[in-house]
């Protein structure tokens, strides 16, 4: 094997892991809504999702400690970005989330976080002053209706006020997947992960000490929200965060930003393990998302040769 076919082979292995990683990722984050559904049930809003991310952010500084990543230079030169990403994208994504879920339903939710996709690919394409590809563009709007359909939008959903809140959260992560890209500069995904997520949870529990008694909240709280917490903390945000930030950093935000329409679609599956079975109609929604995140994604083996605008003969070079 020659030395280009070696590292086009390695780079397409990257590829590959960084897709795997970050569709797992939308996973951990579909079970968050089934999550937060239990603990909205003993805490408020607020002190939920402080303690989710506090446990989160020790856990993943932990890791930077045990694994000797801490470095002091990176922290310097991104303070400021990590700062602002943490405020919008971990305590404006999830205090939206926790806010809006006390009037919205998870599946409503769901399905507006399936929007941030096509959220963050218009902004990005803006910032970079390109147009989408034409497969990202119909990969997008075909995984959109599969979401609708999924979480049932298409049969007439109404709306109720924490969608709006929900909506603003979607916008806030947009912008997170789009800065950690542009704004975080010589950082590995893990120290990203860590900083915006310390930064997030230290403004999380200002508010919470300032608007509620997260201590006497979180000592009543039932064995099964703590573990609901644990879950969101551990899975639905370390180890989804590192993973999302993996397929950013090899994938870009834009080709990454599509899976997240698989957050609703893993939220339905969810829902069904604890006894919501789907109906056919969901099913047929799930088969449409998942083949418009593939789509969007160039892994439909072929089809997206359909999109491209071949050359005639006598043009080629």
């Amino acid at each position: 094997m020659s030395v280009v076919n070696l590292l086009r082979s390695r780079v397409g292995q990257a590829e590959s892991s960084a897709l795997f990683l970050s569709v797992l990722a939308a996973v951990f984050w579909g079970s968050n809504f089934e999550a937060t559904r239990i603990v909205l049930a003993d805490l408020p809003p607020w002190t939920a999702a402080a303690g989710r991310f506090v446990i989160a952010a020790g856990a993943i500084v932990l890791c930077l400690g045990v694994m000797r990543r801490l470095s002091w230079p990176v922290l310097r030169r991104n303070a400021l970005a990590y700062l602002v990403l943490g405020v919008i994208g971990v305590a404006g994504f999830n205090a939206a989330l926790f806010l809006g879920m006390q009037t919205s339903s998870p599946v409503t939710a769901a399905l507006i976080m399936g929007t941030s996709p096509l959220t963050t690919n218009l902004l990005d394409s803006a910032l970079r002053r390109q147009m989408p590809t034409l497969p990202a563009i119909v990969g997008m709007t075909v995984s959109l209706s599969g979401v609708g359909l999924t979480v049932g939008a298409l049969s007439g959903t109404r709306f109720a006020p924490g969608d709006i809140l929900i909506l603003l959260g979607s916008l806030a992560w947009a912008l997170y997947t789009i800065g950690c890209r542009r704004w975080v500069r010589d950082a590995t995904p893990l120290e990203t992960s860590a900083w915006t997520m310390l930064a997030g949870a230290l403004t999380l529990a200002m508010v919470a000490f300032s608007l509620e008694t997260p201590i006497v909240s979180l000592a009543h709280a039932s064995f099964t929200s703590w573990v609901a917490t644990l879950w969101m903390a551990l899975a639905g945000s370390v180890l989804a965060y590192l993973f999302w930030q993996v397929g950013i950093s090899r994938r870009g935000p834009g080709a990454t930003s599509v899976l997240f329409n698989l957050v609703p679609v893993s939220a339905l599956v969810v829902s069904a393990i604890f006894g919501r079975v789907p109906d056919v109609a969901q099913v047929a929604g799930i088969a449409i998302a998942i083949f418009g995140v593939l789509l969007a994604s160039d892994r439909t083996f072929g089809l997206e040769r359909l999109f491209r605008f071949h050359r005639r003969p006598e043009q080629q070079v």
